[in-house]
């Protein structure tokens, strides 16, 4: 039986390459967060801003805790099993009437990471919306295989290489609307991005991306992880220590070590690097 999603949202998950929305916490909790987040933000400037973003958790109790929240971790456990780990996270924030978007794609591409069964979180910290920018899905798309990216590295696309898939059928897409405290849940397969926000307030996800199941096995870059549950880690693996406090030595060395991974991950064979 599932510790929190019911048989049908499972079957859906099975089916779409999504779920959503997924209650986590009150809207006022997660306002909190966002606070800390600004907060945090004020503080450390040149830790999170638009070009370091990237496994913030590593560096961020508030961050961590998001993490390791148990309505998160029992959701996942119902879609990939009890042993897991974390791959990463990222911080997507779009500023209010800004220009900045996602184009189509699959996180699978670039992740290095098999096999392609593991699920991304998408907790929402402030309201996700067509007009703020929300995320898009297309049904199904997570049962084909990897299709080929043309990478643009256009300024305004908040991916690294600006990959995009070319040939999408929008119509039959899924706006994933979200309240402050709602995540979603999504395949690593399949096709999704969004649109700029044009509204008047930012947009921020925080990206659990992504939970990967005990098989997993990172085939580019070192294998380092984040165990969650029960039993992932292997002889080879490195392990990923939670922080003890905001921007302590040990924390940022960690965060560090892992964004110099990923560089090495999602640029490889790339035409240029940019700065996150």
């Amino acid at each position: 039986m599932p510790k929190i999603l019911t048989t049908q949202q499972v079957t859906q998950y099975r089916e779409q390459g999504f779920l959503s929305p997924i209650d986590v916490m009150p809207e006022d909790e997660a306002l909190r967060y966002q606070e800390r987040l600004r907060q945090a933000e004020r503080d450390n400037p040149r830790d999170l801003n638009a070009e370091n973003r990237n496994n913030p958790h590593l560096a961020f109790t508030f961050l961590d805790e998001l993490a390791h929240h148990p309505v998160i971790l029992d959701a996942v456990e119902d879609l990939i099993g009890p042993d897991y780990a974390l791959w990463g996270s990222v911080l997507f924030i779009k500023e209010p009437r800004s220009s900045h978007f996602v184009s189509w794609h699959q996180d699978a591409t670039y992740v290095g990471v098999s096999p392609h069964n593991y699920v991304t979180a998408w907790l929402a910290l402030t309201p996700s919306n067509p007009k703020t920018g929300c995320m898009s899905m297309i049904p199904g798309s997570h049962r084909d295989d990897i299709k080929p990216h043309l990478e643009t590295f256009h300024e305004d696309n908040i991916l690294t290489r600006g990959q995009s898939i070319q040939q999408v059928d929008a119509s039959v897409a899924v706006d994933l609307v979200l309240v402050p405290g709602q995540m979603s849940l999504h395949h690593c397969k399949v096709i999704h991005g969004s649109q700029p926000n044009r509204g008047r307030q930012r947009r921020v996800g925080f990206a659990l991306q992504g939970y990967v199941p005990g098989a997993g096995r990172q085939y580019l870059g070192a294998n380092l992880w984040m165990p969650i549950r029960g039993n992932f880690m292997k002889d080879d693996f490195i392990e990923l220590r939670r922080p003890v406090a905001d921007m302590d030595p040990a924390g940022v060395a960690e965060r560090h070590r892992a964004n110099q991974n990923w560089a090495d991950i999602l640029y490889q064979g790339a035409s240029h690097k940019r700065a996150y």
